[in-house]
C-alpha cells in the first residue's frame, strides 16, 4: 500500500549511481542473464489455461463476467509461467491505471487498518495498487487528497473513517466511482458498506439471555454518538422482545475504561440487581470488569460481561477474557473493494449495504455447570 505523502521517487541519477558501482564483469553477467531469460506471454498463459487470449486477459485484469474457476485457472497458469503483466501496456489497452485511492479520517488506525487489509485482499487479486491518504478529520486536507488522487487518475476511491455516522459525500459529480466503508454517505445514491450495529447488539443481549441472565444493564458511549444510540436502542428492543426490562437506565458516557469503572460504581452503589452488563465498547467493558472484581464480585459467576468491537488488545487483556461483538472490519473492507471494482467495470451498486456482526464467546459469559 502506497501513501500519498512521503512516496519515494528514484531518479535517474540515483539509478545511474547504482549501476556505476558495478564492474564490467557483473554487467556482462546481467546482460547474458537478460538475453537468455524470456518473459512469458499472455498467449502462453491462455494456452496453458485452455482459454482464449481475450479470456485470459479478462481474468488477469479482473474484468468481464467469468466463472471463478476460470479466473483461478488462468491465475494459476500465470503463476506457473511467471507471467508479469506490463503495467503500461495494460493501462493503454484498458484505459485504466489499476490504482485506487483510500481516504481515511482514522489517524490511529483502530478501524481503518483492518478495513485496509480487507480491501487490499480484494484489490490485490486484480493487481490493483492502493494509495492511502490520512485526512486527519480535516476537510481541507481531505479535499487536497481528493484532488491529488484524481490528478493521478485513480480508477476509484474508498472513503473510510472511525465513526459509523453518515457523512456528506466526499465530492459531487466525481469522474470515478466512490464507495464508503464503515462510514456511510448521506446521499442514498452512493454505495456504502457498514456494520449492522443493531444486529450486533441483538446478538449480545440474546447471548446473555441464553446463558440464563435476566437482569441486564447497558453501559455505552456518548449519547450524541450514532453508534452509542443505535446499540442502546437495539439493546432495549431485544430485552422488550424477550419480555424483560433493563436492570437500570442506560448509562451513556465516554468510550473509555475510566467511564467503565465509573459506570460500574454507579450500578453497584445504586443497589440495582444486575447479573449481566452489555457494554457499547471493549474499552468500557474492561473498565467495568476491573470495578466489579474490586467490589468482590465474580465474573461471570455473579455478573456476566459482553463488550463490542472484539478489539484483541482489550479482549485478551480483560480478566477474564471478554466475550465481544465482532463487526468483521476486514470483511467490510473486502466487500467495499469488490463493490468498487464492480463499479469500475460498469456495474455500480447504490445505497447502504449493512453486513451482519458476529458474537465471539469467551470466559466472561461462560456457564459453569454444577
Amino acid at each position: 500500500m502506497r501513501p500519498c505523502q512521503g512516496e519515494v521517487t528514484v531518479g535517474s541519477r540515483s539509478v545511474a549511481g547504482n549501476f556505476a558501482g558495478n564492474s564490467d564483469q557483473q554487467l556482462g553477467k546481467e546482460e547474458t542473464l537478460t538475453s537468455t531469460v524470456r518473459a512469458a506471454t499472455i498467449s502462453e498463459v491462455a494456452a496453458l489455461a485452455g482459454v482464449s487470449i481475450g479470456t485470459a486477459s479478462k481474468a488477469l485484469n479482473g474484468r468481464g463476467t467469468l466463472r471463478p474457476e476460470t479466473r483461478q485457472r488462468v491465475r494459476e497458469a500465470a503463476d506457473h509461467l511467471g507471467f508479469v503483466a506490463n503495467a503500461a501496456a495494460r493501462s493503454l489497452q484498458t484505459g485504466r491505471t489499476y490504482t485506487v485511492g483510500m481516504i481515511t479520517t482514522d489517524s490511529i488506525g483502530r478501524f481503518s487498518i483492518p478495513l485496509m487489509i480487507g480491501a487490499e485482499d480484494a484489490l490485490g487479486a486484480g493487481q490493483v495498487s492502493v494509495f492511502l491518504c490520512d485526512a486527519r478529520d480535516d476537510p481541507i486536507r481531505e479535499q487536497y487528497y481528493l484532488r491529488t488522487l484524481l490528478s493521478r487518475q485513480v480508477d476509484g476511491i474508498i472513503v473510510t473513517g472511525r465513526r459509523t455516522q453518515a457523512r456528506p459525500p466526499v465530492g459531487a459529480a466525481l469522474p470515478v466511482p466512490v464507495v464508503y466503508a464503515f462510514i456511510s454517505s448521506t446521499d442514498p445514491r452512493d454505495c456504502s458498506v457498514v456494520p449492522d450495529e443493531s444486529d450486533g447488539a441483538r446478538r449480545a443481549v440474546e447471548h446473555l439471555i441464553a446463558t440464563g441472565r435476566r437482569r441486564i444493564a447497558h453501559v455505552t458511549g456518548p449519547e450524541h454518538h450514532n453508534s452509542a444510540t443505535v446499540r442502546a436502542a437495539a439493546t432495549l428492543q431485544t430485552l422488550a422482545a424477550a419480555g424483560l426490562e433493563p436492570a437500570a437506565n442506560v448509562l451513556f458516557g465516554e468510550w473509555s475504561e475510566a467511564w467503565g469503572r465509573q459506570a460500574a460504581g454507579i450500578l453497584l452503589s445504586s443497589g440495582a440487581d444486575v447479573d449481566a452488563v452489555f457494554c457499547g465498547s471493549d474499552q468500557i467493558a474492561r473498565g467495568v470488569a476491573e470495578a466489579v472484581r474490586e467490589a468482590g464480585r465474580d465474573i461471570p459467576g455473579d455478573v456476566a460481561l459482553v463488550g463490542f468491537d472484539n478489539w484483541d488488545v482489550m479482549v485478551d487483556a480483560c480478566r477474564p477474557a471478554l466475550t465481544s461483538v465482532d463487526m468483521d472490519l476486514e470483511g467490510i473492507g473486502r466487500a467495499a473493494a469488490e463493490l468498487l471494482l464492480a463499479a469500475i467495470n460498469g456495474e455500480p451498486v447504490h445505497g447502504k449495504q449493512a453486513r451482519p456482526c458476529r458474537l465471539v464467546p469467551r470466559a466472561s459469559t461462560a456457564v459453569h455447570l454444577q
